[in-house]
């Protein structure tokens, strides 16, 4: 029985509209910035330090000063005093949510590495949303991005991303053998969530029939 969707994404592909969409459609939790929301109470740090963390490595300098912590024996008492909010332990918050949420069912779960820690659940249906790369600017300008604004970020957060999955899954990303369906969001909003809910009726069909 499908219970979880997880929905993995290109910055810029129109994800987070159409797992909204889904959820509703479906009468599901959405844990999209309700992920972030819990994963800010776990770590005990506001949602737009988290926002800034989620799916992506440290930075270099921050790594190299972690590194020294923990190689020397005053650094560790230190590291022991002061609470680090850094990719670790928010890595670590969201997979505790994803767990739970999964745990619970009946729920979209937007990116945070879900696909990966759900990857043996049965009840999980993975989907991956990518766009072109000129779709994925003219939404982020529709947000009131600005034209060099979106090229940055449809640049680089993808690639943060796929440093983050590298380093924490060793895999490359999108690795796409985890994914039950991976569709272009230029077909339409209201056509990939059609193609989704399709796609999950198929599955379900497919289990019973076992």
């Amino acid at each position: 029985m499908i219970k979880i969707i997880t929905i993995d994404r290109e910055y810029g592909s129109g994800a987070a509209e159409i797992a909204a969409t889904l959820a509703a459609r479906l009468g599901w939790k959405l844990w999209d910035q309700l992920l972030t929301i819990e994963i800010a109470r776990i770590t005990g740090c506001d949602c737009p330090a988290v926002e800034e963390r989620e799916e992506r490595r440290d930075a270099l300098h921050y790594r190299l000063f972690k590194a020294f912590l923990r190689g020397s024996f005053e650094g560790t008492l230190n590291a022991q005093r002061v609470k680090m909010v850094d990719a670790d332990c928010i890595r670590e918050a969201a997979e505790k949510v994803v767990r739970e949420a999964a745990r619970d069912g009946n729920c979209v779960i937007v990116g945070r590495g879900s696909a990966h820690y759900l990857q043996s659940n049965p009840d999980a249906f993975h989907v991956f949303i990518y766009a072109p790369f000129e779709e994925k600017i003219q939404r982020l300008r529709d947000m009131g991005k600005s034209e060099e604004e979106a090229h940055l970020l449809a640049e680089t957060v993808d690639q943060d991303r796929a440093a983050y999955v590298k380093q924490y899954f060793k895999i490359d990303w999108p690795f796409r053998e985890i994914y039950h369906l991976m569709i272009n969001s230029s077909l339409g909003d209201d056509a990939v969530v059609e193609t989704i809910l399709n796609s999950v009726d198929i599955v379900k069909g497919s289990l019973a029939g076992r």
